[in-house]
């Protein structure tokens, strides 16, 4: 009966939904995933008793999908929408990382700098002779080897130290491990690089996020140092649901000098335009292009694998595959807001969750979004099949080709494109392991699948005299 009342629930809800808005939202397969998400999402929150949370889903410059599931606050009722103001956590992180690399694109710092070039005071004790220098680029990949956390109980208290107090006692701290030796997280690491923003830029970190950051990118509901006018937008936010089903309200604290690893409140309307940012190839009218496209491709790039070969840690953004795709993002959590961002970049989408609760788990909303919606918004954005035309004078290039010792080529026409297939001793265990497409490339030039050439030059007769295929040659053979 319960799940009856649950399921009578999501669907009062989702006819009382506002329509998807035009575009690929309205494409069926989209259209169809969106609406078994919307119940399904209405139904896990009934289901796990969780107050609030909200979703939104970015394809390429657009945010197709939006919504809010349950209240703001319990006692109010309000409503969640994609406006309701939430603290993003470790999200932060990726906005700190953000600015380092915009400092680094203009010059004014280089990810190889050891850290005491920007911070002199800069030093923690370490028990292993002979290791590099902890560098910039080692905070932002988490594998600087320092401890998790600065000498200080504030998980414990919600009284967190100033960036002067972390200073004042990290000599009396240790390094864990040596530098990029492994990956450790560290809440630490990221308030340093929240101080180098601040040195090498002139401003403190919240000044120079809002101002290059937050301000360019239209995101007006955002802040690493939230007013009251934030304050009155965001939602309430609970503790873990007790036995009995109540919860308790989890006070707001201020992280000061943790703030660069933590401290930023956003909207999903504004995350989804951070998101867009991560999916843009270069300056376009839809938004600012705060960072280079290159840059923008170096952070998701992993800079650290872990030794299982399942993810890694680009530069400040984590990395992982999940059905042969792979994916960035990060997730959050502070004062009972729990939060996760996840990009396909080859896909050019991006889910966003937050939640209210400690106990909302936005990863597992995400990563189901992500696997109903990747697939349909991939179905309905791909380009019509193209049915290639071989071009009829291909036909005095096919024929066996051999280099001076032996190796021996086939030029043939495969539907409708010139292909090279390599003959190999033993033979490729896939039968098309040995064949290269060509791409026409100007007169008799071809291009080959790793972008180099292949050019059959002719004779005067226009018969086939020799193939230079990259900066040697195959020669035209008889053949039994």
């Amino acid at each position: 009966m319960r799940r009856i009342g649950i399921l009578l629930t999501a669907l009062a809800f989702l006819a009382a939904a506002l329509p998807a808005s035009a575009g690929l939202a309205e494409k069926p397969g989209v259209a169809d995933a969106i609406a078994l998400l919307d119940l399904w999402i209405e139904e896990q929150r009934a289901y796990r008793e969780l107050p609030g949370l909200a979703v939104g889903v970015v394809v390429d410059q657009e945010l197709i999908w939006a919504r809010g599931y349950g209240v703001r606050d319990l006692e109010t009722g309000e409503p969640v929408t994609p406006r309701t103001v939430f603290r993003l956590g470790s999200i932060t992180k990726l906005f700190t990382s953000t600015a380092v690399m915009q400092l680094r694109d203009r010059g004014l710092l280089r990810l190889d700098d050891p850290v005491v070039r920007h911070l002199p005071w800069f030093a923690v004790q370490s028990d292993f002779e002979g290791e590099p220098e902890v560098t910039v680029r080692h905070l932002l990949t988490h594998t600087a080897g320092l401890t998790r956390e600065a000498a200080f109980p504030y998980w414990t208290t919600h009284e967190f130290p100033t960036a002067e107090e972390i200073a004042a006692a990290l000599p009396e701290q240790s390094a864990v491990f040596p530098p990029a030796t492994t990956y450790k997280y560290s809440n630490l690491g990221m308030a340093l690089l929240g101080e180098i923003v601040a040195a090498v830029s002139g401003e403190p970190w919240a000044d120079y996020v809002g101002k290059h950051v937050l301000g360019p990118l239209g995101m007006t509901s955002s802040s690493g140092a939230p007013g009251d006018e934030l304050f009155s937008g965001m939602t309430t936010a609970y503790l873990r649901r007790r036995a009995d089903g109540s919860r308790a309200v989890a006070a707001y604290y201020e992280t000061r000098g943790l703030a660069p690893a933590a401290n930023l409140v956003s909207t999903v309307e504004d995350l989804a335009r951070f998101a867009a940012l991560q999916l843009r190839d270069g300056a376009t009218a839809e938004g600012a292009q705060i960072l280079r496209a290159s840059t923008v491709r170096e952070m998701h790039r992993p800079h650290w694998v872990d030794a299982d070969w399942e993810g890694g840690r680009g530069l400040g953004f984590a990395v992982s595959r999940r059905g042969g795709k792979t994916l960035v993002g990060h997730g959050g959590w502070v004062a009972g807001h729990r939060s996760h961002l996840l990009v396909s970049p080859g896909e050019k989408l991006a889910v966003l969750v937050m939640t209210n609760a400690d106990d909302g788990s936005p990863t597992f909303f995400s990563y189901r979004i992500y696997d109903a919606l990747a697939p349909a918004v991939a179905a309905a954005t791909a380009p019509p099949p193209v049915v290639k035309q071989a071009d009829p004078a291909w036909q005095r290039f096919v024929g066996v080709y051999a280099d001076p010792w032996g190796w021996e080529y086939r030029v043939m026409v495969l539907d409708g494109q010139l292909v090279i297939y390599e003959h190999a001793y033993p033979p490729e265990d896939e039968p098309d392991g040995g064949l290269t497409r060509l791409e026409p490339a100007g007169d008799n030039r071809f291009r080959m699948d790793d972008g180099e050439h292949v050019v059959f030059e002719l004779d005067a007769d226009g018969k086939v005299e020799r193939v230079r295929r990259r900066y040697d040659y195959i020669y035209p053979v008889e053949h039994d």
